[in-house]
């Protein structure tokens, strides 16, 4: 088992945690280790983890615990890298090698509760990246591969920036995260043409025109991500729980940035969202009763915290899918939500049926939405708040857009 030393440098060079909680994660190693006395210590074993965890319950407060369940899987995955690096530091071939990369890659991004759609991205990124090594063993890359990478990408595949920027985010993450290795300057690499895109909005009369083409859940989900401002993997995900009728207000749970935010909910859906409520009901006791089937998914560390949370009423899917499917990270069987290519196609079609000729997607709904917001004279920080942007200056791309002079400036050939 590695000196603790080395994981503190390894905390802090990595930067997996602030450094002020430092401290706190060597400790519960620390004290973890204590627990164990003279048995065998097993960062992976349910059986000695669980009762530790469950110990400090008793006498801590809850984000200790969670603290100390985060360290622990911390030091897990460092000393299970440590035992690869040194079966992988003997000759083996380069294939073998990539694929113990890209196995601790997928570690290292769940460690860090990334989203299962980045962690797709990332990894497919990895795997273009040891396409165009052609057999280069990992331990042997360097800054200078990335740069030819990226440039390669710019000239030859002819990538947008935002393609570009990705491939360098994933390819960064698994330099400092799986390598060990830090990037050198990069700047004289190819970089690929930046547009400015202004982004595709609809008017009311073509989102109505839009609306009468769909129906049933389609219809209320695509008005859902209008009338709140919702991006689209944030409504499929939503919960029975999130939808508060008395305030009129719409919980958006782990949005971009795993973020969570308040939106308001429209009035004129509310007898939708109601009996889309109820109908899901006899599914969920469907569910409840089928022995051998998981509950819904939970995020981060709720399915360990809440054992039984997963199968309680308000946790529930607000958009379920008619079909019990396999969890891609755990392989566990439980009904998920609508999948997003179902709305996507759906809006598509309705799409087709009418005569717009602007190339919309669902995403444009939330363009719309916040554009319709500022022609009204909404406050652009308000609009900041409802959309959940970090950043301002995003928020600011729809004042290009507008259809309304909302500075109140006049032409000066106007009299």
């Amino acid at each position: 088992m590695p000196d603790l030393r080395l994981f503190e440098e390894y905390l802090t060079i990595r930067r997996v945690i602030p450094e002020k909680k430092l401290s706190y994660y060597l400790h519960w190693v620390n004290s973890f280790i204590a627990s164990c006395q003279e048995r065998e210590v097993s960062f992976n074993d349910s059986h000695q983890v669980d009762p530790y965890l469950n110990l400090l319950a008793k006498s801590k407060e809850e984000w200790q615990v969670n603290q100390a369940r985060d360290a622990l899987r911390m030091y897990h995955f460092f000393i299970s890298r440590a035992e690869e690096r040194t079966f992988s530091a003997k000759d083996i071939a380069s294939t073998e090698a990539w694929r113990l990369v890209a196995k601790e890659m997928r570690e290292a991004l769940r460690l860090r509760h990334r989203a299962l759609s980045t962690e797709k991205t990332y990894l497919q990124w990895l795997r273009t990246f040891y396409s165009f090594l052609k057999g280069t063993r990992p331990a042997d890359i360097d800054s200078k591969d990335v740069k030819r990478f990226l440039s390669h990408l710019a000239v030859e595949q002819k990538v947008a920036a935002s393609t570009q920027n990705q491939a360098f985010n994933a390819l960064l993450f698994l330099f400092r995260n799986v390598l060990d290795k830090e990037l050198s300057d990069i700047s004289d690499t190819v970089r690929a043409k930046s547009k400015r895109k202004l982004p595709v909005v609809l008017s009311k009369k073509e989102i109505d025109k839009i609306f009468a083409q769909m129906d049933g859940v389609y219809l209320l989900m695509v008005k859902l991500i209008y009338g709140c401002g919702l991006r689209i993997d944030e409504c499929l995900c939503l919960r029975v729980k999130d939808v508060d009728f008395e305030q009129n207000i719409l919980l958006i749970r782990s949005g971009k940035g795993d973020k969570d935010r308040v939106t308001m909910l429209p009035e004129s859906i509310k007898k939708d969202l109601q009996s889309q409520i109820t109908e899901n009901r006899p599914l969920f006791e469907l569910d409840k009763s089928t022995e051998g089937l998981s509950g819904v998914w939970l995020p981060n560390a709720l399915e360990r915290k809440y054992l039984n949370a997963g199968k309680e009423w308000g946790w529930f899917w607000l958009f379920p899918s008619q079909n019990i499917s396999t969890d891609p990270r755990s392989n566990m069987i439980r009904r998920h939500h609508l999948h997003v290519s179902s709305l996507q196609r759906n809006f598509k079609n309705a799409l087709r049926h009418t005569d717009i000729t602007k190339n919309a997607s669902v995403h444009s709904l939330r363009h719309s939405f916040a554009t319709h917001l500022l022609e009204k004279g909404c406050d652009i920080r308000t609009i900041q708040e409802l959309l959940g942007h970090s950043n301002l200056q995003t928020t600011m791309i729809y004042t290009h857009i507008a259809g309304k002079n909302i500075t109140g400036v006049k032409s000066p050939l106007d009299p």
